[in-house]
């Protein structure tokens, strides 16, 4: 089993580079990592209000797709979790289609399903729960605003 990564000033300059290929490319170039597809999410920045882009892992799910706020594991919330909790509505990019979408944070039962399931896709994220003492939100996106 891969070990998960740690964030560093070295992941985040990848994560940039990610975000750069994959949207040249439409998705062909960083379209999985870690055993799951890649999306990229545009939320509305909390503060500035301007738009912050995020290449994040997913699970697909019908037309829905779900994220997960691990940070690697980190003590805080990523940054683009806090934007949707001020404003659940983004855009969604996979491949090259773009779509509005509405987030809401799975509980109970939704969120104990699709974490073993992505657990069971990639382990690494079991290492990241195991990190952090906060509660990692399980993300559905949802088409429409």
């Amino acid at each position: 089993m891969a070990t998960a990564i740690r964030r560093t000033k070295l992941t985040e300059v990848i994560w940039s580079v990610h975000r750069f290929l994959y949207r040249v490319s439409g998705g062909r170039i960083g379209g999985r990592a870690v055993g799951l597809p890649v999306l990229m999410l545009t939320t509305r920045g909390r503060k500035s209000r301007e738009p912050r882009t995020s290449v994040l892992t997913y699970l697909p799910k019908g037309r829905a797709a779900v994220v997960f706020a691990s940070n690697a594991g980190e003590p805080k919330h990523p940054a683009w979790w806090l934007n949707l909790v001020a404003d659940p509505h983004a855009q969604v990019q996979i491949g090259r289609d773009v779509t509005p979408m509405t987030a809401r944070e799975a509980d109970g039962a939704e969120r104990q399903q699709l974490w073993a399931e992505l657990v069971r896709a990639s382990p690494s994220y079991a290492e990241y729960e195991q990190r952090t003492t906060r509660r990692i939100p399980v993300v559905v996106l949802e088409p429409g605003h």
